[in-house]
This record gives structure tokens, C-alpha cells and sequence, in this order.
């Protein structure tokens, strides 16, 4: 499974035997207008917008329930699979916040307080009770 975005089909390629789904649903937030300037020149704008609006998004871009409720969709979608066999997914910093807030059942606004590291790996497992289970997050390969 895959984001549309080039650089992560082309990761989820060399990972899989066979050619691997795309799902919109893995695209990283659209940051709108924002998209493309240093973080440091808008980290304190962005998460103190999120933290006191999940509605809140950046001039022509997405909120952080959006990010939320289409990533909540697609890992409710795999819960079923991942308690039977390995799924991966190749995604981006944004999604994989969300999925872990899924798997932790806490509010989306835990993502300010989580950091990705790049080309990382992040574990959600089934529990014997069918539920989700984090399993490792941010694990940066050798």
C-alpha cells in the first residue's frame, strides 16, 4: 500500500513482490500556501492553529481532522488484514502521526508531540482483541 506521491511508490516498489496499491487516502497533508517554506518560519503559527483547531487549515490547504478522518478510514480498512499477514504501508510524516493516534485511541493533537524520523519505521500490530497495537514507531534503519 502506498501514497500516490512518486517518491513513496518508487519506496513501496523496491519493498514489495508485486506491483503495490495506491491509496490516496496515504498522501501527506497539503499544507496550502505553507507548502514549501522553512518549518521554523511557521512551526509556532502551525501548531498553536492545530492545537486550538483540528478544523483549522492552512490557506488552501487541509485541516488536521481531514489528515485524521481519511487515515482513521484506511487503517480501520487494514485492521482486519494486519491480524492475518504483514501489510505494509509507505506513507508520509502527517499519516503516520494519525495512524499512531489511531492505534494509541488519543486526539489527533498528539501529533505536535511526535517526531518521524525520515525513511523510518513505525509497527501497528492487531492485539488478540482486535485492536490496534503499536508495536515500534520512528525506528530509523542501520
Amino acid at each position: 500500500m502506498t501514497s500516490p506521491l512518486l517518491r513513496a511508490r518508487r519506496t513501496a516498489g523496491a519493498l514489495a513482490s508485486a506491483a503495490p496499491t495506491v491509496d490516496a487516502r496515504w498522501m501527506e497533508m497539503d499544507f496550502g500556501q505553507l507548502e514549501g517554506r522553512p518549518v521554523a518560519e511557521v512551526r509556532d503559527l502551525l501548531w498553536s492553529s492545530w492545537a486550538d483547531d483540528l478544523a483549522w487549515a492552512p490557506p488552501g490547504g487541509e485541516s488536521l481532522a481531514s489528515v485524521t478522518r481519511r487515515v482513521t478510514e484506511a487503517c480501520e480498512e487494514l485492521l482486519p488484514r494486519i491480524g492475518r499477514e504483514d501489510v505494509v504501508v509507505v506513507t508520509h510524516v502527517s499519516p503516520i502521526k494519525a495512524a499512531v493516534a489511531w492505534a494509541l485511541a488519543v486526539p489527533p493533537t498528539v501529533a505536535g508531540r511526535l517526531y518521524v524520523p525520515e525513511a523510518s519505521i513505525t509497527t501497528i500490530a492487531a492485539g488478540d482483541d482486535g485492536r490496534p497495537v503499536l508495536r515500534s514507531f520512528g525506528v530509523e534503519a542501520p
